[in-house]
């Protein structure tokens, strides 16, 4: 089966345009893209796809060894792009498909051009030794990871409004609800747990390709040290601060999200 059936990927847009390729974060799928994607579909050629056991995607290819960390999942990005055949392409990535954007970037940066990373962080734990701040301590991410085990709709119900930054029933929150309540059980268990407790700092700290952080001024998940770790750390990193609350700009303040990734690429 080619990647193209396998992940359900589109491809849209102007033919001629330099490709931006998008990659989803956990519980969701492509469809998550669809505020932003239209406007920038007049100049860039738009690739989207759901990652291995999200979505439309083949769900029996999700092999939980195989998927035990997230070099599968960079793995299938850039087979992507090789079946594509796609050259200087545009990485955007939300949250954990934040973080498989530059593993593929570092992995083969010849490919990309640069990446876009809306809300990442390269780990969510504490590491008070090293003075990193991720937001959650062991025992917060193994309570979290016990929730999604006992009760998935519990979990998704409970915590989409907190990472769309909106009140149960808004927009962005039922939209986050939903998908999440969608997604398998077993495959949210696993990869919600290789989500959590992943630790790239190594990785971001060498990142190969130009990187535009787009952080939410109010994110539940992600704190501003997070942020500004990144921005420091990382070589050749742009760090803007949005006026949003929630860990989903893309869902909540599309509009911006658009005019900041316009910004970033109009000189390319």
């Amino acid at each position: 089966m080619s990647m193209i059936t396998r992940n359900n990927v589109v491809v849209s847009g102007a033919a001629g345009g330099r490709p931006l390729v998008f990659i989803h974060g956990f519980g969701c799928d492509q469809s998550m893209w669809r505020q932003i994607v239209p406007s920038l579909a007049e100049d860039f050629r738009i690739v989207t796809y759901d990652l291995t056991g999200m979505g439309q995607s083949d769900l029996s290819a999700y092999e939980p060894g195989r998927y035990a960390g997230l070099e599968a999942h960079t793995e299938d990005l850039l087979a992507i792009i090789d079946e594509l055949e796609l050259e200087k392409a545009v990485l955007i990535g939300h949250s954990i498909g934040a973080t498989i954007a530059l593993l593929a970037a570092n992995r083969a940066p010849e490919k990309i051009s640069r990446i876009v990373l809306v809300s990442p962080t390269p780990c969510f734990l504490n590491d008070g030794p090293h003075g990193y701040h991720g937001g959650f301590s062991q025992g917060d991410l193994e309570e979290l990871i016990s929730f999604l085990d006992e009760n998935h709709l519990g979990w998704s119900a409970q915590m989409a409004p907190t990472i769309a930054g909106q009140p149960a029933g808004a927009p962005a929150a039922d939209e986050l609800t939903q998908s999440f309540c969608r997604t398998d059980p077993a495959i949210a268990r696993h990869f919600g747990r290789v989500t959590f407790f992943a630790d790239e700092r190594p990785a971001f700290e060498r990142a190969a390709c130009p990187a535009l952080i787009l952080h939410c001024d109010d994110d539940a998940l992600v704190p501003m040290q997070v942020a500004e770790w990144m921005r420091d750390r990382m070589p050749g990193a742009t760090l803007k601060v949005l006026k949003a609350t929630g860990h989903c700009p893309h869902m909540t303040v599309p509009s911006d999200v658009v005019a900041a990734i316009r910004g970033y690429l109009k000189d390319i």
